[in-house]
């Protein structure tokens, strides 16, 4: 029942990592069932009426993985392909994130079908607000906190905010992070995951012997993510010579000055057409030659039709999930590759999170820069955990960091004991 519930290939690739680590760790049975499956899968019907007079249903879902360390921790996606299966897959990567960067949450996942391109700010408001009043009953600072992800931002989690703190009659800002600062939100959130990819990029070209003033990169995805990435590295040293989003790809071997693309994309909508780059097949720039690579977009799109052929020095997962299973063993057997795994290279945003959700508790916000003073330094110690880790046990990048978040919540989970 649950395989069937959960049948997706994103889920599948998750679960296959989770049980290639869990030998590694020789864990237990019992403890690898309660380590794996997901503890709520919620689904909800959401009716709105649309801007034309007609009453649409979206599906949404709502996944929380483990609170066996703290409330589960996840983003809200908006996007037409979203699924159970995927974002199941997704709060289990969060949970194995969260405990490698020994932040106190369990996984969490969150998604409605729906495309947020196609809606007008009020359709997305509706949207938002039902979603939210559905999941009353399994959310709350110590229960479930949600955050930005793709299709979603800082306006929707106001808007989630409202809805809770109206049902419980006072402000309550821990409901959600990523939120604006003026509603409690925390500077340096909005660049955390983009800033934390590019800061772990340059301590393992730093690792490989390769100077950042003399580095390439190229980005797969130009949303906050892949532009802070982008314009972090490029403040780096790092020269960016190709670039893509939905709209298409850009290339160019002088490098991309970030701020003049950002400027592009404001005004037309997408990288596609920027004057002082080259176009390019989107699947052609992964594989051109660079010593960063960040794939910073979709799922499963490092795969083993491309792995062979990539170019890159360092591999910097920006995305989930963005290599597959059968890609790892391909990459793995190359040994060329520096692989930066997603639930260690994209962590600055749930670190950022913590840190705003604390703020919150507190009521006392810090500045920007002892934000990212302290993202630096949580990200830093983690990098080098998983490095030391990888080393000692002759294990690839990914085994090592999985291994370490996986190991947290299992010794939890036995300490704890099962109840009843």
């Amino acid at each position: 029942m649950k395989e069937h519930l959960l049948e997706n290939p994103v889920f599948r690739m998750a679960a296959d990592q989770f049980d290639r680590t869990a030998d590694f760790l020789n864990l237990s049975k019992d403890i690898r069932k309660r380590c794996k499956w997901p503890m709520r899968l919620l689904t909800v019907s959401i009716p709105i009426k649309l801007d034309n007079g007609e009453t649409e249903v979206f599906y949404g879902y709502r996944v929380q993985h483990q609170l066996s360390r703290g409330p589960v921790k996840g983003g809200l996606r908006f996007h037409p392909n979203v699924e159970l299966g995927e974002v199941a897959a997704l709060a289990m990567w969060m949970n194995w994130k969260c405990a490698l960067m020994e932040l106190p949450f369990g996984g969490g996942k969150g998604g409605v079908a729906c495309d947020p391109r196609d809606m007008s700010a009020a359709e997305l408001e509706k949207l938002t607000r039902r979603y939210t009043s559905e999941m009353l009953p399994f959310i709350g600072p110590e229960t479930d906190v949600m955050a930005p992800d793709m299709g979603t931002n800082e306006q929707t989690m106001s808007w989630m905010l409202d809805v809770y703190s109206t049902h419980a009659g006072h402000m309550v800002p821990g409901i959600v992070t990523g939120k604006p600062v003026k509603l409690m939100g925390s500077e340096g959130r909005t660049a955390a995951t983009g800033h934390g990819v590019a800061f772990l990029a340059a301590r393992a070209l730093t690792k490989c012997k390769i100077k950042h003033e003399t580095a390439t990169a190229v980005i797969q995805g130009f949303g906050n993510v892949g532009y802070y990435a982008a314009l972090t590295l490029e403040g780096f040293g790092v020269r960016i010579t190709g670039i893509s989003d939905v709209t298409g790809a850009i290339f160019s071997a002088e490098g991309i000055n970030v701020r003049k693309l950002a400027e592009h994309v404001e005004q037309t909508g997408g990288v596609k057409g920027y004057a002082n780059a080259e176009p390019i097949d989107p699947a052609e720039l992964l594989v051109q030659k660079c010593d960063v690579l960040i794939p910073a977009a979709l799922e499963r799109v490092i795969t083993e039709k491309n792995a062979a052929q990539l170019k890159c020095r360092v591999l910097a997962e920006a995305a989930n999930g963005p290599t597959t299973t059968k890609a790892d063993k391909i990459i793995e057997e190359r040994g060329d590759i520096f692989l930066i795994p997603d639930i260690l290279c994209n962590a600055g945003g749930v670190t950022c999170s913590y840190f705003e959700w604390v703020q919150n508790l507190q009521r006392f916000q810090w500045g920007e820069q002892e934000v990212l003073s302290k993202l630096d330094t949580k990200m830093a110690k983690a990098f080098d955990r998983v490095i030391s880790y990888a080393s000692y046990n002759k294990l690839p990048h990914r085994v090592a960091a999985l291994a370490l978040g996986i190991k947290e919540v299992a010794d939890v989970k036995e300490q704890r004991g099962l109840f009843p």
